[in-house]
């Protein structure tokens, strides 16, 4: 739970401190927004991992807000309500909200759920790869034998490239694309970089293939 992120949507700004505080302690960073527009904007900006959302809000409701984060990705979504009427209840449901808690709720079955959730998520972001190297996904980060390993930011970039299409092979053209801004960057520059992070990690960690590109085994 510690390398994830939350954002709390709660126009009441008691209740939102106090959601805040029980749960700081458990995760990387716990962030608010009073209304929909606002958790919008921090939305794309802070990139949570989890939102945590009243429905009844200035500006724009819980559900309407979650309407639009659903056009972008799958961010799980818990909304926290004091209304439990079925209307309500079945737009969650249409619109994929994961967990709907009816207030006032018990704070220990509410952080229980948080953990089972943070348990799927890293689940899913944790990649396992050769030589006992573990990747994070979430933080772009690179572990052996839970210790980091110190990577530059395009090295991290270019592994997180390589899981985004685990087990198939990157062509050298798109990683120039994908890691240099510049034009014509050389066949060798892109060999020169590669071959600093195998020094780093391992020889076997990316695979060469057939000097068209490279892939990564998870």
């Amino acid at each position: 739970m510690k390398n994830l992120k939350i954002l709390i949507v709660e126009d009441e700004q008691k209740l939102a401190n106090l959601i805040r505080r029980s749960i700081k302690e458990l995760f990387f960073k716990v962030v608010i927004a009073k209304d929909g527009l606002e958790a919008l904007k921090k939305f794309n900006s802070f990139k949570p991992d989890i939102i945590i959302s009243d429905i009844l809000m200035p500006n724009l409701n819980g559900l309407e807000m979650s309407k639009e984060i659903r056009k972008q990705n799958n961010t799980p979504i818990i909304i926290l309500s004091a209304h439990s009427q079925k209307e309500m209840l079945f737009q969650a449901i249409d619109i994929g909200i994961n967990k709907y808690f009816i207030k006032p709720f018990d704070i220990e079955s509410f952080i229980d759920y948080l953990k089972e959730l943070s348990n799927k998520i890293n689940s899913e972001k944790e990649f396992k790869l050769k030589d006992n190297f573990v990747f994070i996904k979430n933080s772009i980060s690179l572990y052996k034998n839970d210790e980091i390993v110190n990577l530059t930011k395009r090295e991290r970039e270019f592994i997180n490239l390589l899981i985004d299409n685990k087990n198939s092979l990157v062509k050298i053209e798109t990683i120039k694309e994908f890691l240099w801004e510049e034009k014509d960057i050389s066949d060798e520059r892109v060999r020169t970089f590669i071959k600093r992070l195998r020094n780093k990690t391992s020889k076997d960690l990316i695979e060469n293939v057939s000097s068209q590109g490279y892939m990564i085994s998870i």
